[in-house]
C-alpha cells in the first residue's frame, strides 16, 4: 500500500478537456487554494500514517512478548515492498523487531525518493514512534504476561534496535523520534531491575520512571514477576504508598483505563511549517509550457 501512496507524489500524465472546465471568479482565489491544499495534505498524511500504523499493529502485538513458538503464520503478510513478511522466517527471536526496522526503512526510502520535505518526514516518523510508544506500553499494562523480567529483556533490546536505526537516519529524518517512546523504555528498564524490593518510592518517581503516573507505576509493580531469575517486585512499603496515592486519584477521576495512553491521530504540521522549511526559488523568469499559454484560461501567465 506505501507504494500505492508513494506514486502520489510522482507527477501523473492525467489530462483533462479544458472544454469541460467551468473557469470561476473566486472572491478569495489565494485563500480557497490553501484549504484545498491543506485538505489534500492532510488526507494524503492521514493515508499514509494510518497504513504504516496497521502494517505495525500485527508485529507490535508479537513484539511485545518474547514469543514462545515462532511461526510466519503468525504474523499476517504485508500489502507492499519486496520486503514482505509473506515467508518470512520468525525462529530468530528478534525477527518481529528487525520486520519493524524493514517497515520504517522501506517508509523512508519512499518518502525521500519522491523528494518530501525533510520536516513532513520527521513528523510522520515522530508520529509513527509515538504510536509505537502507546501500544507497547498499553499492552504491558493490560496483558499480565507482559510484565516479566524476560520479557523487559526482550523488549529493551528491541528498542535498542530502534534507537540504532534513529541515529543511522540522523535527526534530519528521525527528529524526536525516539523521545516519543519515553514510556516503553522506562518501563522495561525498571522491569530489569535487580532487588526492586531495595528500592524507594521517591527513586521510582524521580529517577527511574520520571514520566509514569503513580498508577502506571502501581499497575506494572503488582503484575510483576519473574520467570527467570525469580526476583521479586517492589517492597510492600512501597505498595502501599502507591495504593494509597491511587485511591486518592481514583476519587477524583473516576473513569476507567486512565493510566492508559491515548494515540495522538492529528496532523501535527502546517503548510506554513513546510513552506517554511523549503528552499525559496524565484520562478519570475520561468517561460510558462507553450501548451498552456495557447489556452485562453491559461492567459494570465503572460503577464
Amino acid at each position: 500500500m506505501l507504494v500505492f501512496y508513494g506514486q502520489v507524489f510522482r507527477s501523473s500524465n492525467i489530462t483533462v478537456d479544458m472544454d469541460l472546465v467551468c473557469q470561476i471568479e473566486a472572491k478569495y482565489p489565494a485563500f480557497l487554494f490553501k484549504q484545498q491544499l491543506t485538505a489534500f495534505v492532510e488526507g494524503l498524511y492521514g493515508m499514509i500514517r494510518d497504513n504504516v500504523k496497521k502494517e505495525l499493529s500485527a508485529l507490535l502485538l508479537h513484539a511485545i512478548q518474547v514469543p514462545r513458538i515462532m511461526k510466519a503464520s503468525m504474523v499476517r503478510g504485508r500489502s507492499f515492498g519486496s520486503s514482505s513478511l509473506r515467508g518470512r522466517s520468525f525462529s530468530n527471536q528478534g525477527s518481529y523487531w528487525l520486520a519493524i526496522v524493514d517497515n520504517l526503512n522501506e517508509l523512508l526510502n519512499i518518502l525521500r525518493e519522491n523528494c518530501v520535505p525533510a520536516i513532513f518526514i520527521r513528523k510522520i516518523f515522530t508520529q509513527i514512534f509515538s504510536f509505537m510508544n502507546a501500544q507497547l506500553f498499553n499492552s504491558l499494562l493490560v496483558r499480565h504476561e507482559c510484565c516479566s523480567f524476560s520479557n523487559g529483556e526482550y523488549v529493551k533490546q528491541g528498542l535498542a534496535q530502534l534507537e540504532v536505526w534513529c541515529g543511522e537516519v540522523k535527526p534530519e529524518y528521525a527528529g524526536s523520534a525516539l523521545h516519543e517512546l519515553r514510556h516503553i523504555r522506562q518501563a522495561v528498564s525498571f522491569l530489569v531491575i535487580f532487588k526492586k524490593f531495595r528500592i524507594s518510592y521517591d527513586e521510582i518517581v524521580n529517577d527511574l520512571c520520571p514520566v509514569l503516573s503513580v498508577q502506571q507505576l502501581y499497575k506494572i509493580c503488582t503484575q510483576y514477576w519473574d520467570d527467570k531469575y525469580n526476583t521479586e517486585s517492589v517492597s510492600e512499603e512501597v505498595l502501599d504508598e502507591m495504593r494509597t496515592l491511587v485511591t486518592e486519584e481514583s476519587g477524583h477521576n473516576a473513569s476507567e483505563g486512565t493510566f492508559l495512553l491515548d494515540d495522538e491521530i492529528s496532523m501535527p504540521i502546517s503548510l506554513e511549517e513546510i513552506a517554511d522549511s523549503m528552499d525559496v526559488k524565484e520562478f519570475q523568469n520561468v517561460a510558462p509550457p507553450s501548451e498552456l499559454v495557447a489556452m485562453s484560461a491559461f492567459q494570465f501567465l503572460k503577464s
